[in-house]
């Protein structure tokens, strides 16, 4: 994600932009979004879709709006954004696959997102869940199927046992405390989460903690370039001797079936289970070392 000064410039230069600027828009939101800044994202995509109508980007800056306002505890508004982004969407998608457009399918996912975290946030759980579960029968074989495995997973996974994995025996860790390190080789923030997370390993290690980092294939390797599925293992080994070094010794499986499972649409996605291999902690997204260390401290008592 770009990180872009905030100032009235900005709102100028989406006004004002061109194609170049308006195929931007989606980053520039995001990035203001990020810095708090909803006041001025607003202003930037209503110029925006003021002069250009409606469009893939449009919708998808939209959606960061609805991400804005849930962040914001604006639960009405985050439900009216994250509506408006959806039916803007669909209605451009039209009959294409939805993945035919990645902001088109940003857009759709960051809606069912948002609506089904407003639904939780008022205290209807049960609802958002019945939600999720409908659209993900709908979404099936399509982008959006980790995405909204992920937020059933928010509501659900906690208290449940963990998934079995794929290309590792999960079963045969039962007695040990286990983080599960979802990663994927193009992702910085697992590289800077990796010496965190071996730390840690290396502390707890005589208490009987292990790690499993699984990952999968992209269909790519460095700069991008389409790789065969053979070349792009050698590349996740290469990457993993470079980066990951401190974590020797950790299983790596490669299943795109395991992300699926658990939902790993970000990452790193950490998994905490407990020595009976029960799921005490999921958590898409990077962790300091502060924050893991208070998560896996209760799991080794």
């Amino acid at each position: 994600m770009r990180r872009l000064p905030v100032s009235e410039l900005l709102v100028s230069a989406l006004f004002f932009a061109g194609t170049q600027g308006r195929a931007a828009l989606p980053d520039d939101i995001e990035a203001l979004v990020a810095q708090h800044q909803l006041p001025l994202a607003v202003a930037a995509v209503k110029a925006v879709q003021a002069k250009q109508g409606s469009s893939a980007e449009v919708a998808a800056a939209i959606s960061w709006l609805a991400r804005g306002s849930l962040d914001e505890h604006q639960f009405t508004q985050a439900d009216a954004y994250a509506s408006e982004a959806r039916t803007m969407a669909l209605r451009l998608l039209g009959v294409r696959n939805l993945d035919a457009n990645p902001w088109l399918a940003t857009a759709v996912g960051a809606s069912i997102e948002v609506h089904a975290q407003v639904l939780a946030a008022r205290g209807q759980r049960a609802v958002a869940l019945a939600f999720l579960n409908q659209e993900i029968r709908s979404w099936s074989r399509t982008s959006l199927e980790e995405r909204i495995q992920k937020n059933i997973n928010l509501l659900s996974l906690e208290g449940k046992p963990a998934p079995p994995l794929e290309g590792f025996n999960l079963a045969s860790l039962k007695g040990h405390p286990v983080i599960l390190f979802f990663w994927a080789h193009w992702c910085p923030d697992c590289k800077a989460d990796a010496p965190i997370i071996a730390a840690i390993w290396k502390h707890f290690a005589s208490q009987g903690l292990t790690v499993v980092g699984p990952t999968r294939l992209y269909g790519y390797a460095a700069g991008g370039e389409p790789a065969a599925p053979a070349a792009e293992k050698q590349y996740i080994e290469l990457i993993r001797q470079h980066y990951y070094a401190a974590l020797n010794g950790m299983p790596t499986p490669i299943s795109a079936a395991n992300f699926a499972a658990y939902g790993a649409s970000t990452t790193p996605t950490l998994v905490l289970l407990d020595r009976a291999g029960v799921v005490r902690l999921y958590h898409p997204g990077a962790m300091s070392g502060d924050e893991l260390m208070a998560k896996v401290q209760p799991l080794l008592r």
